[in-house]
């Protein structure tokens, strides 16, 4: 098995020696990289870390309330007749406002319980419903690009994290004052734009102290957090009825997030090593190491791989893809970049390269990322579309908020589960035409009577088989293509899916059945698209280009 050691494994006796002399008999330090210090002196996943992990990934919560508060900020309420005259033919709840008399009708709970009752956001102005969301979605796409560089660089991951939570109080405190429609879609983008950030800074921070064994369990782990938060918002709702108060409420939690939380968090030490502060690195080494109950022996300090000359290497051990979880925060949220990985070869050192040119240029390489992206780009259309067309349903909206919450939280078990006993590929197309029969049934029913409950409960098992999807897509993206190119696709297909978020609101403003026979569409499509990828369920996890197409070449040849 390989290390990340500054020693010579094959060479070393088994109980290595942490005190080393050298020829003119002083002590010298044994350098070694942070995972070997976590995995020798520190402990992998202790109580340190399980409690460094659940103060970070609450920050999870806080991106889900900031972005499905658009559920009950921007519904629909429910309206009377004032005049029968005027609402003749047209009685609630299958009747439309936009064929009444004005004046013969008033919104149930008055023009403050939404943004739609508010500024009239119906009939011909009901797309501004749907283009307020997709700019919510669009500034998340812009803000993970800014906050994921600004986290590498001089803010750091604790920093970030500090900031974006700062940026998310203060643009939804302001989105409750909103004096005009325009005011508030400008808001929202800026809340995106901050929101973008939050769980790219929370997942980072996470998973950067945790040893190489559990990094990809670890990592999968925090999708449970977002859905939580969706489920808690819906309690929040419930209280807070009026969308201004509820903008309000939903932000208060990232103050006290800043305050109840973020001084027991930790930057990572991963951060401070690159950034040449390995004293500060020390000392969030030994903290772990003294929560675990363990100790650091004196003498061993932390060197980046660079300084130790050692080779990297990338392991593929079920669901862990350390590559991809221990990326910096930028590589997992830009597109066509380019990464150089060293080998020592000899007494030389060879560069492989590679950039999303050569992914385009290889016949291996460039199907798949067509294909990635065109699956990254369904998926997400049907999984945030599901999620804000409750609004649609006309059934109870904080129960059925809530229940889909809690659908999505055993669809990440089941995947993580089944992810090694199946494969990627057939769980893949399971979960994608899972969710897209039970949206294409949803389609078929009325949204009356009996029908809502249909509809609902379609709702329900297609948003299951969605996260599903989700959970498992970026594990399988990143199987996909070589080390050098392995961040430029995965960033390619990351931004596929932030504009399928983008889309999903315009879908979820047509109402009636026209959203749900457009999520089962792409559902279908994506699972038919995923027959076209290759299964990598116990294949390697190549470096370079040529070395995976010679592979597949033979491959092909020993198959026929």
């Amino acid at each position: 098995m390989s290390t990340d050691s500054c020693t010579d494994d094959i060479s070393s006796p088994l109980i290595p020696s942490v005190e080393k002399t050298n020829r003119r008999g002083h002590q010298q330090d044994e350098k070694i990289v942070i995972d070997e210090m976590l995995t020798r002196y520190c402990g992998e996943f202790g109580s340190w870390q399980f409690k460094h992990f659940v103060l970070t990934c609450s920050a999870w919560a806080l991106e889900a309330f900031h972005t499905m508060v658009m559920i009950f900020a921007d519904h629909e309420p429910s309206w009377r007749c004032l005049d029968t005259n005027g609402c003749l033919g047209s009685s609630p709840p299958r009747g439309s406002v936009c064929d009444l008399v004005p004046g013969s009708w008033e919104w149930i709970g008055g023009s403050g319980a939404s943004t739609i009752s508010e500024w009239g956001l119906i009939c011909g102005d009901k797309y501004k419903v749907g283009l307020a969301q997709s700019a919510f979605f669009a500034g998340c796409m812009v803000g993970a690009g800014i906050f994921g560089h600004l986290s590498d660089s001089f803010l750091g991951r604790k920093g970030s994290l500090t900031t974006v939570c700062v940026l998310n109080a203060i643009f939804g405190c302001l989105t409750a004052l909103s004096p005009t429609y325009w005011f508030y879609a400008v808001l929202r983008f800026l809340t995106g734009l901050s929101t973008g950030g939050v769980g790219l800074c929370g997942f980072v921070l996470a998973t950067e102290p945790v040893g190489p064994s559990m990094r990809g369990a670890v990592g999968m782990s925090t999708f449970y957090f977002f859905s939580g938060g969706i489920a808690m918002l819906s309690g929040i709702a419930y209280l807070f009825q009026s969308w201004r108060a509820l903008y309000i409420a939903s932000s208060m939690p990232s103050i006290i997030y800043l305050v109840a939380f973020l001084p027991f968090i930790s930057e990572s030490p991963r951060w401070y090593l690159v950034r040449g502060k390995v004293d500060q690195a020390m000392k969030v080494m030994h903290n772990i190491a003294r929560g675990n109950g363990k100790t650091i022996p004196t003498g061993v300090i932390l060197a980046l791989d660079d300084d130790c000359n050692d080779k990297n290497s990338n392991e593929v051990d079920g669901q862990k893809i350390e590559l991809m979880l221990t990326a910096s925060a930028s590589d997992l949220v830009q597109g066509p970049i380019t990464r150089s990985f060293q080998y020592k070869d000899g007494n030389s050192d060879s560069a492989a390269r590679g950039s999303l040119v050569d992914v385009i240029k290889s016949p291996v390489t460039r199907m798949r990322l067509l294909l990635t992206i065109a699956i990254n780009l369904v998926t997400c259309i049907v999984y945030y579309g599901l999620s804000l067309n409750v609004v649609n349903l006309k059934t109870n909206l904080y129960i059925n908020v809530l229940i889909n919450a809690v659908a999505e939280m055993p669809a990440f078990a089941i995947t993580a589960v089944l992810l090694d006993k199946f494969g990627r590929k057939p769980l893949a197309i399971g979960t994608m035409w899972f969710s897209g029969i039970f949206c294409f049934v949803g389609s078929l029913v009325h949204n009356y009577g009996a029908g809502k409950v249909v509809r609902m409960f379609c709702g329900v098992l297609g948003i299951f088989g969605m996260a599903g999807t989700y959970n498992l897509l970026y594990i399988y993206t990143a199987e996909l293509f070589p080390t050098v190119v392995r961040n430029a696709a995965l960033g390619c297909a990351t931004q596929a899916a932030q504009m399928g978020a983008i889309l999903a609101p315009l879908v979820v403003v047509m109402g009636g059945g026209l959203p749900f026979t457009v999520f089962a569409a792409c559902g279908i499509i994506g699972g038919i698209l995923a027959f076209y990828l290759p299964e990598t369920l116990n294949r390697p996890l190549y470096d370079t280009m040529a070395g995976m197409e010679e592979a597949e070449t033979k491959m092909i040849r020993d198959s026929v």
